[in-house]
């Protein structure tokens, strides 16, 4: 129950997300589609606009205009999504303009894209910062990238999308 009231006062912006924490299960489940709390999805269109509070009377903070663009989705209430992005901004988005198709954006520059997730083997292509690359499967330490018609694996630790731990087949 007290995590119930804790995302209610969440959603509607009278609580900050981080104070409670701490005292949140580690892997929560939204409320309107079951899944986990939080999770990678990506933008849906070229113009995706985050506002302050779940509903369309809530005021526009700015627009997302990069399709396929990771998000973080952190709460949820009803048709809307409460999502950060890499830089930790964020906002409500209707759930409409998101997508469950996963993407990753580079981190750093000029990242590996090796034929097997082994940094000792060729190299298929070099990623600049900022691009936003197609998630394939993940191993502990490697993720399968395909952007631009390049396919490879690149070193987890350079991309934001994917969580540290997070395996993928």
């Amino acid at each position: 129950m007290r995590t119930l009231l804790i995302s209610f006062l969440i959603a509607f912006g009278l609580l900050s997300g981080t104070a409670f924490a701490e005292e949140l299960p580690v892997r929560e489940r939204g409320s309107v589609t079951n899944l986990p709390i939080p999770r990678f999805v990506s933008i849906k269109s070229d113009e995706c606009n985050v506002r302050r509070g779940p509903s369309l009377s809530h005021k526009i903070d700015w627009v997302f205009r990069r399709k396929g663009m990771p998000v973080e989705v952190t709460a949820e209430y009803g048709h809307w999504r409460r999502v950060r992005d890499r830089d930790g901004a964020g906002g409500w988005v209707h759930y409409s303009l998101l997508s469950g198709s996963r993407n990753v954006i580079i981190e750093k520059d000029l990242v590996s894209l090796h034929i097997r997730p082994d940094p000792q083997t060729q190299i298929s292509a070099r990623l600049e910062m900022g691009v936003i690359a197609r998630l394939g499967a993940c191993t502990a330490d490697w993720c399968r990238l395909n952007a631009g018609g390049y396919k490879g694996w690149a070193p987890k630790a350079a991309l934001w999308g994917v969580k540290d731990a997070e395996i993928r087949e």
